[in-house]
């Protein structure tokens, strides 16, 4: 274990709520930020302490740096060739005796990582309330995504407050059973911090992208890494990919290749030395979504940037065989296409060659953010604690609206 800070410092302060959040993941930290940036703008009101389990070191370190956040505990759970079931025990242990020395007046959660579920299970098992940020996502099959829909589902049953970020997910929830009151939609994190980047200065020089010929060309970008899709899947997405360059001499690829070993080797020996296909390294946020900004067209399986490819109004290919994330292809910004290459192929192939279907798939509204989760988030922490506390600190009184089914930029 390695703390940047001994937890024997952190006496509590009874007239300031303890708010603990954890972070184990890129993503985690990029839909975390707008939250921890919100808490600190209320220090006053709320003690916050970020607590990063590191699961994946190396690419969060990369996030927190971006976003100015610096953990005040670090457990650096990360392993080489870890195991989920090794890795879930050692956040678990981790977790539960931090905890238990902080005593917190909520633990907060973002998604669905085995960070999540672990953190989760030793709030409850100290008494801890669990805040779940990004809640009531479903795809009702336990295997896609695999491991993160069950690690969603155990967290819902531990979690006291569900943020959900839109009223499907609230819907989700309730039809599971959770109590209204225990539910805020609040929008989703990350059209926070995407909005956030978006807003700072932005260089091509000295980013893996510098030397890409991107003048007079259509951008294809593909983001493709999940576990669900190693083997065939991911061989049949990229063999897809190289046709598309075959067919379409106006298009370059630009796939930023996920550091796991099983996604690199087939990446390379698929679609090396391919020309017009760029196979780079994996992008810090900053340079990923001015990347994704200039991109024609969008082809994942992550979960993010089916929200981010929206906000931005790219349209967007999903290669999954199902989504967590329905709303986008309710608003007609996105398509599932799963990993056959001739279903890739032609559905990429309409919104290149035909201007009308692809100016449809990107009129409709963002259904996933205004911005504002965060401030959301906090607020209700704010609203909380105070009665609890019985605070005099905060008489703020901001009403919560629930966040309609689509926002406009």
């Amino acid at each position: 274990m390695i703390l940047k800070i001994d937890k024997s410092q952190y006496k509590k302060d009874f007239n300031r709520p303890r708010i603990a959040l954890t972070i184990g993941t890129r993503p985690e930290a990029i839909k975390m930020a707008p939250v921890v940036r919100a808490l600190r703008r209320r220090s006053q009101e709320l003690e916050t302490i970020v607590i990063a389990t590191a699961q994946h070191r190396q690419m969060l370190d990369q996030v927190l740096e971006l976003f100015e956040i610096t953990p005040d505990i670090d457990l650096n759970v990360m392993q080489p060739q870890q195991t989920l079931s090794d890795l879930t025990c050692r956040v678990m242990s981790l977790m539960n005796d931090t905890l238990r020395e902080l005593s917190p007046d909520m633990l907060l959660v973002q998604g669905d990582t085995t960070t999540v579920f672990g953190s989760a299970m030793a709030a409850f098992y100290n008494r801890i309330p669990v805040g779940h940020i990004e809640a009531g996502l479903r795809s009702y099959d336990i295997h896609n995504p695999f491991p993160e829909e069950i690690n969603r589902r155990l967290t819902t049953v531990l979690a006291k407050m569900h943020f959900a970020p839109t009223a499907l997910s609230r819907d989700q929830l309730l039809q599971e059973g959770v109590c209204a009151d225990n539910i805020l939609i609040t929008g989703n994190t990350v059209v926070d911090a995407l909005h956030y980047q978006l807003d700072r200065p932005f260089r091509l020089e000295k980013t893996p992208l510098e030397h890409i010929p991107m003048t007079n060309r259509r951008i294809l970008l593909v983001t493709s890494h999940r576990r669900e899709s190693w083997g065939n899947d991911l061989q049949n997405i990229c063999l897809a990919i190289k046709l598309l360059v075959e067919r379409f001499s106006d298009l370059i690829v630009v796939y930023p290749v996920h550091m796991n070993p099983v996604v690199q080797k087939t990446a390379h020996e698929v679609l090396g030395n391919t020309e017009r296909i760029f196979l780079t390294g994996p992008l810090d946020y900053h340079t990923f979504i001015h990347l994704m900004k200039r991109s024609y067209l969008i082809l994942t399986d992550s979960g993010g940037v089916q929200e981010e490819a929206p906000t931005l109004r790219k349209p967007l290919l999903v290669l999954r065989k199902l989504t967590e994330r329905p709303e986008a292809m309710q608003a007609g910004m996105a398509k599932v296409v799963g990993a056959r290459p001739e279903l890739i192929v032609q559905e990429a192939a309409h919104l290149l060659n035909d201007p009308v279907a692809y100016a449809s798939m990107i009129r409709g509204e963002n259904p996933f953010g205004d911005g504002h989760a965060g401030e959301r988030i906090v607020q209700y922490l704010l609203n909380m604690t105070c009665q609890e506390h019985a605070s005099s600190q905060s008489t703020r009184n901001i009403p919560f609206s629930p966040v309609p089914h689509a926002y406009s930029l």
